[in-house]
C-alpha cells in the first residue's frame, strides 16, 4: 500500500490484464485502494471496476489514509482477465489502485487430518497458548503442515511427530497428548512444564521417542514408562529436571539430575549378536556411500602432492600482486598455474602465531583425506623459511563475507540450507568416514569457502587433531579455536571430542539462519543468547535474516533452528552426532519449495496502457491473511 498507480492520460481508463495458463483454474481477487492526495473541496475521485466488459462492483470512492478493500465472494476464471477502472462522469480525478492480490484455489483429493488428532492439537494450542503459525488443517496441505509437526501421508493423515521444544510451554502435561494415538516422537524439552510425568504417555501405542529434558517436572517417573525404556522400546530423555526422580523408591534422590541413555545397557546375547551384524552391514554401506563422494581431481589439481619452490610461487602469483584474503597463518594470494588453473596460495607470514607444526598438520591431513566438501590441496612449498599451501581457488570467498554482503548479494534461504548440508557432509566425513576420526577444532564461517556454484568446502585444518582409537572418545589438549565458536565444555575441561565440532557447526548454522555473526556488536552478545531472547516471542520472522524479506519456508526455518539449537547445549553429551544433524538438515532442504517471488507463476500480468505511480506513507489493513 506504499505505492499507487493511475493512468498517464487522466481521461482514459486504467486497464490491466492477467493471462492465465490454465483457463479452468479458479481465482479470488482482492483490490486495495487508498487516496494519496489531499483533495480540495471541488475535487473528487469516483470510479467503477469492469471485468471482461462486465461491471464488477458499485462505484469506489477511496478514503484518505485508510484502506478500502474490494472483493467478490465468487471466484473468477478465464484465459485472460481484463480489468478496467473507469472514472464516473462526476469524478474530477482519474481512477487509482494501490494493490492487487490474486489467490489460487488448490483442489485437494486427500482426506483431512484424523479428527481426533485435530481436536487434540486445537486443545494443546489453546491450553498452552502456542504462538506458532498454527492455522487450518494441521497436516494439509503437506507443504504447509503446522510448525513442529510431521504427519503420515497415507489415507487420512495422522500426527507421527510433534516437536514443541523451546516453545515457552507452562503448566502440567495436558491429557490431550494422550489422544494422539499415532504419535511416534514427542519433544517437549526446554520449556517450563511442571507437575509429574503422567502415566498416559506410556499408553501411547506408537511412541518410541520422548524428550522431557529441561523442564521443572517433579516426583517419580511412572514405572511403566521406565519399563518401556529398559526393554528398549522407548528412547527417553529426562535431564535437567532437578526435582525428578527416576528410581522406584525415590528415597533421598529428589535432587538427582538424570539423562536416560539412548540404548539399554544389558541386552540378551542373541540381540547383541543381531546388533553387531546390523552394525557391520551399516558400516559397509556407509563406506560404499562415501566412496561415491570422493572428489575426482581434474587438471593440475590431480596430483594433490605437488611441491613448489618459492620462486615458482612468485611466478604463479605474479610476485604476490593479488591478495584475496588473510588470516592467522598469513595472506592468501591469487595464482595461476601453467595450464591456466587458478589457485589460492596461503603464504605463511614470518610474524604468524601459527608455525611449522600447524603447517605440517594441515598439509599432512589434506594429502590423505579427500571429499567434495573439503577444500582440495593442489600443492605446498617448504623452501627454507618460506612455507605455503596451495589450494583450489574458491571464487565466492568465505561464508562470513557472503553473509555480510550487501542486499544484492544476499543468499537465498535454499542456498543457505544447501551450504549447511555441504558443511555437515564434510564434518560427518571427518568424524565418521576417517579412521581415526578427525576433529577440525576451528569450524567457523570464515573457514567455509564457496566456489562459483556456491558449493561449500571446509578449509583451514591447522588446528585439526586425530582422535586416536586408543585415546577413547576424547583427547585432552590445550583449548584452541575462535571465540564465539569454541565449545564451552572443551574450553573448561580441555577434553576435545567430535561434538566440539558439532557445537561450532551449530553456531555456523545460527549465522546462516539469522545473518548475524557469532558475537553480535555492540554489546558483545553471543548469538545463542540473542536467539534465546528472540525465541520468547515465538515468531520465526523475527529470527530469520530480515534481508530475505520473509522469502523462506516457515516449517523449514523452524526445523533448521531446532537443529542448530540441538547442537549448542553447554555439555557435549547432549549434542547429536553429525550424522543425525546432517539427516535433519536434508529434511529441512526437502521442505523448501520455490521462493515466494516465484510461487504464483500460473499467470502473467500486463498493462494495456501506460501507468504512473506515486508513493504514500500509509498503514492499511491487509486481508485476508494466509499461511
Amino acid at each position: 500500500m506504499s505505492t499507487a498507480a493511475t493512468p498517464k492520460n487522466e481521461s482514459e481508463p486504467l486497464s490491466f490484464f492477467l493471462d492465465m495458463d490454465n483457463p479452468s483454474q479458479r481465482f479470488y481477487l482482492f483490490m486495495h485502494f487508498s487516496e494519496v492526495l489531499q483533495l480540495q473541496g471541488n475535487q473528487s475521485r469516483v470510479f467503477t471496476i469492469w471485468l471482461n466488459g462486465t461491471l464488477w462492483n458499485d462505484p469506489v470512492v477511496p478514503k484518505r489514509c485508510s484502506s478500502t478493500r474490494i472483493f467478490r465472494t465468487n471466484s473468477v476464471r478465464g484465459s485472460r482477465l481484463l480489468f478496467s477502472l473507469v472514472k464516473t462522469d462526476e469524478s474530477a480525478l482519474p481512477p487509482i489502485i494501490n494493490a492487487l492480490e490474486v489467490y489460487v484455489i488448490k483442489e485437494f483429493s486427500q482426506s483431512t487430518t484424523d479428527q481426533d488428532d485435530v481436536e487434540a492439537m486445537k486443545k494443546i494450542k489453546s491450553v498452552y497458548m502456542v504462538r506458532r503459525n498454527w492455522q487450518g488443517d494441521p497436516c494439509l496441505p503437506m507443504d504447509y503442515q503446522w510448525d513442529g509437526l510431521k504427519c503420515s501421508d497415507n489415507g487420512s493423515p495422522t500426527l507421527i511427530s510433534l516437536n514443541l521444544s523451546y516453545s515457552n510451554l507452562t503448566g502440567k502435561i495436558h491429557p490431550s497428548f494422550s489422544n494422539l494415538k499415532s504419535l511416534q516422537t514427542l519433544d517437549l524439552s526446554h520449556n517450563n512444564l511442571t507437575g509429574s510425568v503422567p502415566e498416559f504417555l506410556a499408553e501411547l501405542p506408537s511412541l518410541t521417542f520422548l524428550n522431557l529434558a529441561g523442564n521443572n517436572l517433579k516426583g517419580s517417573v511412572p514405572q511403566v514408562l521406565m519399563e518401556k525404556y529398559q526393554n528398549g522400546t522407548l528412547c527417553l530423555s529426562l535431564g535437567e529436571n532437578p526435582n525428578l526422580c527416576v528410581s522406584v523408591s525415590c528415597k533421598g534422590k529428589q535432587n538427582k539430575n538424570f539423562i536416560v541413555p539412548a540404548l539399554a545397557s544389558i541386552i540378551s546375547v542373541l540381540v547383541l549378536f543381531l546388533l553387531i551384524a546390523v552394525g557391520i552391514i551399516w558400516n559397509f554401506r556407509r563406506k560404499e556411500d562415501r566412496a561415491m563422494e570422493m572428489v575426482t581431481r581434474e587438471g593440475s589439481l590431480k596430483s594433490g602432492n605437488s611441491e613448489f619452490t618459492y620462486s615458482e610461487l612468485v611466478t604463479i602469483t605474479r610476485n604476490f600482486s593479488s591478495t584475496i584474503g588473510q588470516g592467522g597463518f598469513g595472506n592468501v594470494h591469487l595464482g595461476t598455474l601453467v595450464d591456466g588453473t587458478q589457485v589460492a596460495v596461503k603464504l605463511r607470514s614470518q610474524s604468524s602465531m601459527q608455525g611449522p607444526r600447524e603447517f605440517q598438520a594441515e598439509a599432512k591431513l589434506l594429502k590423505r583425506v579427500h571429499h567434495k566438501n573439503l577444500v582440495c590441496l593442489a600443492g605446498y612449498c617448504n623452501d627454507g623459511t618460506n612455507t605455503a599451501l596451495i589450494y583450489e581457488y574458491m571464487s565466492n570467498g568465505n561464508l562470513r563475507q557472503r553473509l555480510s554482503a550487501r542486499d544484492t548479494d544476499v543468499l537465498y534461504w535454499k542456498e543457505r540450507l544447501q551450504i549447511a548440508v555441504d558443511v555437515a557432509q564434510g564434518l560427518e566425513y571427518l568424524h565418521n568416514g576417517c579412521k581415526p576420526p578427525i576433529i577440525h577444532r576451528d569450524v567457523k564461517t570464515s573457514n567455509i569457502l564457496l566456489n562459483k556454484k556456491l558449493q561449500a568446502k571446509i578449509a583451514d585444518f591447522g588446528l585439526s587433531r586425530d582422535l586416536a582409537i586408543e585415546s577413547g572418545p576424547h583427547v585432552s589438549t590445550i583449548p584452541a579455536g575462535t571465540p564465539g565458536y569454541l565449545d564451552p565444555e572443551y574450553y573448561s575441561s580441555g577434553n576435545l571430542n567430535k561434538r566440539s565440532d558439532v557445537y561450532s557447526f551449530g553456531i555456523v548454522l545460527l549465522e546462516l539462519i539469522t545473518g548475524l555473526p557469532a558475537i553480535i556488536t555492540p554489546g558483545n552478545i553471543h548469538i545463542v543468547q540473542w536467539i534465546s531472547h528472540m525465541l520468547k516471542r515465538g515468531d520465526i520472522q523475527n529470527i530469520v535474516d530480515p534481508r530475505l524479506q520473509g522469502d523462506f519456508n516457515n516449517n523449514s526455518a523452524w526445523k533448521a533452528l531446532e537443529t542448530a539449537l540441538a547442537c549448542v547445549p553447554s555439555t557435549a553429551i547432549q549434542r547429536p552426532d553429525m550424522s543425525h544433524v546432517l539427516a535433519d538438515l536434508k529434511d529441512c532442504l526437502e521442505m523448501v519449495g520455490p521462493m515466494r517471488t516465484q510461487r504464483i507463476d500460473s499467470y502473467k500480468m500486463g498493462s494495456s496502457n501506460s501507468l504512473k505511480s506515486c508513493a504514500v506513507d500509509l498503514e492499511g489493513e491487509m486481508a485476508p491473511h494466509v499461511r
